[in-house]
């Protein structure tokens, strides 16, 4: 990607320098509290796949509450902060001045979008972290992945996640990493637009199988608002470079559910889908690639 002395968002909170501990969760003590309990009835393997399975249901997430709702958890709130110095790599520095021109670009994007249709655009703020932190929507652990939370507007994500895209995922290179922060992005849009709301009260009175059937839709349209936005970034300001659309192809296929399910659990289990298959994720975020155009983006009519 072309992004290099590109306009940086004002738009972006760094908490790196702030340790939050003592994170309540199930019996006020979160995931890690649960963990011995769940290794008991479990077992080394089936924890493994559990907390797999938790960093890949978190992975790219439109809301944080939905999350550990879908995994029978409940988030608590009692926890404290401290800040200590600030460490960073040279690598690490050249990341928040990527994602912050990222941000930047998706605001141009998305406040030209909407003024086209009559609209003013909120621009969301993106908040670095590391280890831990607390949105509105909860408490979150960096294993839960980069996430949007609706209650304050506010993308999340702790750095080290794009080490774990390179590595684990499969995914390398710079446009996967923009596509990440595209796709919470996405989530915004919807935020904006009342559909996360309206996907949350339908959700409400759906059974489990169901209401997963329509999180997919959502994650899918988010993917596509993530094309929408590449297409523009591209045509109108040229931030792409040869095999930067192929980055983002691999980032989408390497996440979707059933790629995840094999390797966390060896089979596909097509009723506990929340995000999409990998080829339904590749399939919309071309189809908003290609058409630039919002619009084009009614997974819940079409998929």
């Amino acid at each position: 990607m072309r992004w290099r002395g590109n306009r940086k968002s004002s738009n972006v909170e760094d908490r790196r320098s702030m340790r939050v501990s003592g994170i309540g969760g199930v019996g006020g003590g979160g995931m890690l509290r649960l963990l011995p309990v769940v290794f008991k009835f479990l077992g080394f393997k089936g924890t493994a796949i559990l907390v797999v399975c938790v960093g890949a249901y978190g992975l790219l997430t439109g809301n944080l509450g939905n999350m550990l709702a879908g995994l029978g958890l409940q988030q608590g709130t009692t926890a404290s902060t401290s800040v200590e110095p600030l460490r960073e790599t040279a690598e690490e520095k050249e990341l928040v001045d990527f994602v912050s021109v990222v941000l930047a670009d998706t605001e141009d994007t998305w406040n030209t979008l909407f003024r086209q249709k009559g609209k003013t655009y909120q621009e969301p703020r993106l908040v670095l972290f590391r280890d831990a932190v607390k949105s509105a929507c909860g408490m979150a652990q960096s294993a839960m992945g980069p996430f949007y939370c609706p209650g304050d507007q506010q993308v999340y994500i702790d750095l080290g996640f794009y080490d774990q895209l390179k590595n684990r995922f499969k995914a390398p290179g710079d446009f996967a990493q923009a596509y990440v922060i595209a796709h919470e992005v996405g989530h915004h849009i919807q935020t904006l637009e009342g559909t996360s709301s309206k996907v949350h009260a339908a959700r409400n009175k759906l059974s489990k199988a169901e209401g997963n059937k329509l999180a997919v839709r959502q994650e899918l349209q988010a993917d596509c608002l993530a094309g929408v936005w590449a297409n523009h970034a591209n045509s109108t300001r040229e931030l792409l470079e040869a095999g930067d659309v192929e980055e983002g192809l691999t980032a989408a296929s390497a996440i979707g559910d059933d790629t995840l399910q094999k390797q966390s659990q060896g089979y596909v289990s097509p009723d506990s889908f929340t995000h999409g298959s990998s080829a339904q994720r590749v399939k919309w975020f071309k189809i908003g690639l290609a058409s630039g155009d919002m619009d084009s983006c009614d997974t819940f009519n079409n998929i």
